[in-house]
């Protein structure tokens, strides 16, 4: 099946009350585990990309070209869009849908709210002519990931929020609500009334980022309010570094990195299967 963006699959998702899995790519391995999950599930799928991942596995090219031959190996039928995760400028942006991106994020977030809108507006003129999806962000979203660092959460406005999905004609917004990126100190505190506010604006899809460790009731909420998109990176991560760790401290004597790495990826595999059914995504494609 070729590549799509994310623009249906989301609008089906928040019209039907359940959310598509956003799921990062690191690695071949991840890549492999990934798709592996969604098909046995049947599931839609997001491919995240940052550009820090991009730039580990070689650049933008290789990880769309790596994709599309993972489709055909694997067999996938199920819809995959691959994503850039928090792309840092417009420039960034075209160069992602230069490589075959069919979808792309604008983090113009930490600018001025002007400077947002101007940027995420051309991003938008240039994706939506070649039928790529652009999705923006407002507020700040709090930790690290890759690049993106943020030493706090700053919550987004609504009115900010209406006012930029109507001036720039975004696919789908992630406002920055209490979430983080990385593991969470303590228990989330997500600004849902807030996000019901912002949901009931209009019925643009929302985006949950930093969706590892938020508990099923809290995802639950969300999904009600409007979110049909939440990412999951750390979760995969720690999951995989499991993995390797156990096999490596079992048996020093192994050096076949298929031998550590192809454990790795089936607890991807499983992570994401388990994020699926947590976010109502099976039988969905």
């Amino acid at each position: 099946m070729p590549l799509v963006s994310m623009k249906d699959m989301l609008n089906k998702a928040r019209k039907e009350g359940y959310a598509v899995g956003q799921y990062n790519v690191n690695n071949l391995e991840f890549a492999q585990g990934i798709l592996m999950a969604t098909q046995e599930e049947n599931a839609p799928v997001i491919l995240g990309v940052s550009e820090g991942a991009a730039r580990y596995m070689s650049g933008m090219k290789t990880v769309v070209k790596m994709i599309e031959a993972l489709i055909e190996d694997l067999d996938i039928t199920v819809p995959v869009a691959i994503h850039l995760d928090h792309g840092s400028s417009y420039e960034k942006c075209v160069e992602a849908i230069e490589a075959g991106f069919t979808s792309v994020m604008i983090d113009a977030s930490h600018g001025p709210f002007e400077e947002n809108i101007a940027t995420t507006k051309k991003v938008v003129e240039y994706a939506h002519p070649k039928g790529v999806s652009v999705e923006a962000e407002l507020g700040v979203v709090g930790g690290q990931e890759d690049d993106v660092i943020a030493d706090g959460v700053i919550y987004a406005d609504p009115e900010e929020c209406r006012e930029l999905v109507e001036r720039t004609g975004i696919d789908c917004l992630a406002p920055a609500l209490g979430s983080v990126h990385g593991p969470y100190k303590g228990e989330p505190n997500l600004g849902f009334k807030e996000m019901e506010e912002i949901g009931n604006q209009s019925d643009i899809p929302l985006v949950l980022h930093g969706g590892t460790g938020i508990p099923t009731h809290d995802i639950q909420k969300a999904i009600s309010y409007g979110t049909a998109k939440i990412n999951v990176n750390t979760e995969s991560q720690i999951a995989s570094a499991k993995a390797v760790r156990d096999v490596l401290n079992n048996d020093s004597e192994v050096y076949d990195p298929r031998k550590y790495l192809g454990p790795a990826r089936e607890a991807v595999k499983a992570t994401v299967q388990g994020k699926i059914k947590e976010f109502g995504t099976s039988n969905k494609a």
